[in-house]
Formats: C-alpha cells, sequence, structure tokens
C-alpha cells in the first residue's frame, strides 16, 4: 500500500531537517539533550499548539498515543519531564532562527506581486500575573510584551521580539533595521523623533497618529483631490513643522492630515511621505488594524493563556513555537490553494493533525467509496458476470 504522509507530515514539509540540525548544532542546542532532542522539542511545541495541549501530562498523554506516527515525523515518545529539562535548558535562538526563516518562505510564497513594501508595527502584552513570579508589573500588567513587524501584503510578522512589559515599545522600533523603500505604519507608543529621522535618512516613509501635546504650525496647505475613503473622509492637508521650545528637533518635512472616520471619530495623522495622496496615506494607517487582528487570532487560537513551563526561557520558546505554527498555517494554506478561513483551516488541521490524507483535501471526505464500482482498465476487456 502506497505511504502517505499525515497532516501534520506535510505542515512540517517547510522546515527542512537538515537546516534546523546545523541550525541546533550551531548553538549547542542538543549539549545538555540524551534522548530529547532540538527537533523533538520543536516538533513537539508545534504539535501542543495545534492540537489544544494545555498541560505536560496532557501534552504527554496525546503525543504518546499516536506513537505510530513518530517514525515518519523523525521524532519519539516523551516524558512530561525531558519536555520540562528542554524548556528550561534550550537556547530560544535555534526557535528564533527557524522562525526567521520560515517568514522570509512565507513572504516568496504569500507576498502578492507588485504589492508595496509596508510594515506595521505594533506589540501586545501577555500576561504571566499568575505564573510567574520573575515578570515585571508597567502599571497595567506583569508580563512580557510581544512585538512584531508584520507584512500585510502577505498577511504574515517579518519579525518578532519579546522584553519585559516595562521595555517601552519605542526600544523595540529603535533597534530596526530599516529597510529602504518601505513605508512603516505604527501608533502614538512608537512617537520618538530621533526614530522618524531615523526612517528617513534610510529613505524610508512612515504613517502615524500625532500626539495631542505635540506642536505642530503648518508651512502650506495642500489641494485636496479626493476627500472619500473606505470608511472615512479627509478634511485637510497641510505641510507642518515642528514648534518647539526645548531641544526636541525634527529636521525633515513632515504632513499632517485631518481624518474624520465614517463612526464619527476623527484622527490627526503625520507622515514624511511628500508624493502619497491624503487619501492613500490614511487608507495605509487603516490597514493597522491587520496587525491587531493577528494578535486577536494568537491569543484565541494559539493557546497563549496556557504555558507548559514557567521559566522565562519555557515561555519565550512556547510563544516562538506559536508564532512558527502560525506561519506553518499560512503556508500549507497557500501551498494547497486552501479557500476555507483561517480560523476554520486551523481548527480542522488541529482536529486532523495525525489522518493520512492531502492537505488539499482536508475538509472532504475520504476518496474512496466501497458501494462505487471500480472501472474497468481497458473497455475491451471482457467482463464476466457469475449467477
Amino acid at each position: 500500500m502506497r505511504y502517505r504522509n499525515s497532516i501534520f507530515a506535510e505542515l512540517l514539509k517547510p522546515v527542512s531537517r537538515r537546516w534546523f540540525d546545523a541550525t541546533a548544532s550551531r548553538h549547542r542546542g542538543d549539549a545538555y539533550g540524551k534522548s530529547f532532542f532540538s527537533w523533538d522539542h520543536l516538533v513537539t511545541l508545534i504539535f501542543a499548539q495545534l492540537s489544544g495541549s494545555q498541560s505536560l501530562r496532557g501534552l504527554e498523554a496525546s503525543w504518546n498515543a499516536n506513537k505510530h506516527h513518530h517514525y515518519h515525523l523523525g521524532t519519539t515518545t516523551i516524558t512530561r519531564s525531558t519536555v520540562a529539562d528542554g524548556n528550561a535548558r534550550r537556547p530560544v535562538a535555534i526557535f528564533a532562527e527557524t522562525f526567521t526563516m520560515l517568514a522570509g518562505a512565507a513572504d516568496r510564497v504569500l507576498k502578492r506581486e507588485g504589492a508595496e513594501m509596508v510594515r506595521l508595527i505594533d506589540s501586545s502584552p501577555i500576561p504571566l500575573d499568575q505564573i510567574t513570579s520573575w515578570s515585571t508589573w508597567n502599571g497595567r500588567i506583569k508580563g512580557m510584551k510581544l512585538h512584531v513587524v508584520y507584512d500585510p501584503s502577505s498577511q504574515v510578522p517579518r519579525l518578532i521580539d519579546m522584553t519585559p512589559a516595562t521595555v517601552n515599545d519605542i526600544s523595540f522600533g529603535r533597534a530596526l533595521t530599516i529597510e529602504t523603500g518601505a513605508t512603516y505604519v505604527f501608533d502614538k507608543a512608537y512617537c520618538s523623533y530621533a526614530f522618524w529621522t531615523q526612517i528617513d535618512a534610510a529613505g524610508a516613509t512612515f504613517v502615524t497618529r500625532q500626539k495631542t501635546n505635540a506642536r505642530f504650525c503648518c508651512v502650506r496647505r495642500r489641494a485636496l483631490d479626493t476627500v472619500k475613503g473606505d470608511g472615512f473622509t479627509v478634511l485637510a492637508d497641510a505641510e507642518v513643522k515642528l514648534v518647539s521650545k526645548g531641544d526636541s528637533r525634527l529636521p525633515i518635512p513632515m504632513r499632517r492630515i485631518a481624518v474624520k472616520r465614517d463612526d464619527g471619530g476623527t484622527i490627526t495623522l503625520l507622515t514624511n511621505d511628500l508624493e502619497r495622496s491624503a487619501t492613500e496615506v490614511a487608507q495605509l494607517y487603516k490597514t493597522r488594524w491587520q496587525i491587531e487582528l493577528l494578535f486577536r487570532w494568537i491569543k484565541q487560537h494559539l493557546k497563549l493563556a496556557n504555558f507548559l513551563g514557567r521559566s522565562e526561557n519555557a515561555i519565550r520558546l512556547q510563544i516562538v513555537a506559536a508564532m512558527i505554527a502560525y506561519l506553518l498555517l499560512r503556508i500549507a494554506a497557500k501551498t494547497h490553494r486552501i479557500t476555507m478561513l483561517p480560523i476554520r483551516f486551523a481548527e480542522l488541521a488541529g482536529s486532523m493533525l495525525f489522518v493520512r490524507k492531502p492537505v488539499a483535501l482536508i475538509d472532504k471526505p475520504p476518496e474512496t467509496n466501497p458501494s462505487k464500482p471500480s472501472p474497468r482498465s481497458s473497455p475491451n476487456q471482457m467482463e464476466l458476470c457469475y449467477a
């Protein structure tokens, strides 16, 4: 009988085993593991995310119950103690480099032809109040922050980082390598004139919200070609410069665009883009909500409320594994031309991980039907009928 991969094995195909083993060797990921290696760890944590395992005991039971699938995945059975040890010791850099590799692969697979280079920047809190004693309190939550640079054209995160909750969002922004020709869209949390100047100097543009206490004076009003956009109306467009009594400086050209949303709210945008129309700039800022949808999807479907360890290393590993699982689902959906909603696909994949069938037919019944007669191999073949 011809062998057929399981759904889980098909999802893992974009991760080259040879590349991963080389990465793990470079970071000495298996220095402390005698039977539970880096590949076992990665596959196990991805399985935990997709299957919804909420504890090490549950993960051990559900994983070992499918022992007959382990050989073709290149893994073995686990015990909760070995998983706990791996969570505490294994370098996060192995998983982080795997995410970066998959993000590049997903960008090539999913990016639309001729799409603009737009990067959305934002962060999401990860509360750890009742789980850990080492996490810090920032006045709102006790835990960590997940920082993401998101590409809306391919709908995949390009870069992620995790910091204590007390770290300001702009610290992540300043550490970014700015891509020439890209447009960065972010909210008021990334208000830093030095960061804005850094983006402009790299040959990139940005779109952001104006803080209420920032003071800009109008230099020249710009004519409005179109004022109506998708869900908003542009009220004004002007070239401005910073008005400051202190040492603040902003030596770059700036525009201020007033936008009224159809729901009644009014926002003021700032940008160094002098080429796009005001409507296009406002539309760019509207795409920022795609990253908010990403955070909501991750928290609802990748089980970041239940962690399989309490150490900082364990939580970081699980968060990166969750993001890797998200990328694998996105790549599989595009490769196999899955047209259903991503939420439905994730739910189906999670419930059918060890079913041996093509991913493209994940929502279809089995192909074989015992009641249907098989066709003859040749129309000239004689058919015998036995009474």
